[in-house]
């Protein structure tokens, strides 16, 4: 599990900007259970440089959020940057020269690179709002077998589209999937929102889990149930068929 430390905040004032010592709060909470930690625009700009290089230090995983899409040159210096901060995954939301320019930039080093999708806040309607006639299903095939091309690492997606990316991708080709929300629980602004289960039984490797765990009265305990759910499924996934 990969904990979005960008929806941190505080729980009386939740209207208040979030700021690096609330990242640090919930790390410090959750660090036994922990490991890896996402770090979007809001928290970025909270903290910048500073945080990355903290839990980088500090031993974490650090997923760097930002959704890279410029032109080229922009996003190879992107990436050069990424490594020098020893963040593990970056996103990109660019077109595919980009991505080929971001995957030739990153060479032997062990940074990950992941393409998004389509975000898990859109729905069919925003792709026809955008003059797109696809289905969501085949936009997100489109970018994947452009992100596969392209050489990505993995791909950001949907547990809705995990089954049909794990059909046309490689082995070894990551998915990791936003818009995590137990059952029976707010969906907020993600429209294709999944469970932890059926995300991991589709087929996704990591899953980013933010607000269930960041707004929830016990973090620590909502932390503990996910992380069993997850186990759960894939002990449930690596069981051969009857």
């Amino acid at each position: 599990m990969i904990l979005a430390l960008d929806a941190t905040n505080d729980p009386h004032n939740p209207d208040r900007m979030i700021e690096a010592d609330d990242a640090r709060r919930m790390v410090g909470e959750l660090d036994d259970l922990v490991s890896f930690v996402k770090v979007g625009w809001a928290l970025y700009m909270a903290g910048g440089n500073q945080v990355v290089r903290e839990l980088v230090d500090q031993g974490k995983r650090v997923f760097l959020d930002l959704k890279f899409g410029d032109i080229d040159e922009t996003v190879r210096r992107l990436v050069l940057v990424a490594i020098q901060q020893g963040v593990s995954f970056i996103t990109l939301n660019a077109g595919f020269s980009a991505v080929r320019a971001a995957v030739k930039a990153r060479g032997n080093t062990q940074l990950k690179i992941l393409l998004v999708t389509m975000l898990t806040s859109w729905n069919e309607a925003d792709l026809a709002e955008m003059g797109f006639t696809l289905s969501a299903s085949e936009y997100v095939s489109f970018r994947t077998k452009g992100a596969i091309e392209a050489g990505c690492d993995g791909v950001i997606a949907s547990g809705r589209e995990v089954a049909e990316i794990r059909r046309i991708a490689p082995a070894g080709f990551f998915v990791v999937t936003p818009g995590i929300r137990p059952a029976g629980g707010a969906h907020d602004d993600h429209k294709r929102a999944v469970t932890p289960e059926a995300s991991i039984l589709a087929g996704s490797d990591y899953l980013v889990v933010g607000r269930p765990i960041t707004t929830a009265p016990d973090p620590r305990q909502a932390t503990i149930a996910i992380l069993e759910e997850m186990q759960q499924a894939f002990d449930a996934r690596s069981r051969p068929a009857p």
